[in-house]
């Protein structure tokens, strides 16, 4: 990390949700090692507190799935780090099955915590964004946000209505608060565990995307700091896709043009 990298964010106030793990603890790691004073939130208070003495910040246990309880932490983020200038809406869960097999109480989860959760923590903050003169949003949704995976219907439809509240907030509250997405594909974090302890099952995705492999939780969280910094000025109600290239392959027909030109090419 280069001298300027470790100052580019001295002093602020960063709120980031889900950060006891994964992109989020990559997220906060991120932004402390570049002098940000960082608000760890997570429901797992064991794991958030040992994220926020690692990097200096204060851990806030919460669950962002309660409005209220967003609408606590936010104020005692606020409190404490004496003010807000950033915040990373990363909190998400997932769960694998058709979505006619989904009861109530799981389709309430998934909606709450990947986008209901942002909503929450956009309407908390803008008002202390705006008071104080502007700062940025930065949310984490998906690549299935952006083309929907096979039994995770509504995971992908909450993180594309994450994409769309990102693109609203950009609209309404430009110029003061510049609001961006960023859509993972497969990174190495606990929610990619089986793919990480079993690679056989990985091989597939793995062999169909460009630059073959999955990706980091801090490639993720690069972008995350990129785009909460001045190096973005220019740059609000975008998504930015980082999965190694997965989405580029046309399913069935990338694989049938692949084997037709070794077939006729002889490779």
């Amino acid at each position: 990390m280069t001298e300027i990298d470790r100052r580019e964010y001295d002093g602020v106030g960063v709120f980031v949700t889900g950060a006891a793990s994964g992109i989020g603890a990559a997220v906060a790691r991120r932004f402390a090692s570049a002098g940000a004073k960082v608000a760890v939130v997570d429901r797992d208070a064991d794991g958030a507190t040992r994220l926020a003495e690692e990097v200096g910040g204060v851990a806030i246990v919460a669950n962002v799935a309660d409005a209220s309880a967003v609408d606590a932490a936010v104020a005692t983020a606020i409190e404490t780090l004496g003010g807000l200038a950033v915040v990373v809406n990363n909190a998400g869960v997932g769960d694998l099955r058709p979505l006619h097999l989904l009861d109530d109480k799981t389709f309430r989860r998934l909606v709450d915590v990947n986008f209901s959760a942002v909503f929450y923590a956009m309407r908390a903050v803008v008002p202390h964004l705006l008071e104080r003169g502007g700062g940025t949003i930065v949310n984490v949704a998906s690549q299935s946000g952006i083309g929907p995976t096979r039994n995770e219907a509504v995971y992908s439809a909450a993180k594309a209505a994450t994409i769309a509240l990102t693109k609203s907030g950009a609209l309404e509250y430009g110029p003061s608060i510049r609001v961006n997405c960023v859509a993972p594909g497969f990174v190495a974090t606990p929610l990619t565990g089986l793919f990480q302890a079993e690679p056989e099952t990985f091989e597939p995705i793995r062999s169909s995307t460009p630059l073959q492999r999955m990706g980091t939780a801090d490639e993720i969280a690069e972008i995350v700091a990129f785009l909460a910094s001045e190096r973005s000025s220019f740059i609000t109600g975008q998504t930015i896709v980082a999965d190694g290239g997965n989405s580029l392959p046309q399913a069935g027909t990338d694989p049938t043009l692949a084997g037709l030109w070794s077939r006729f090419s002889g490779d």
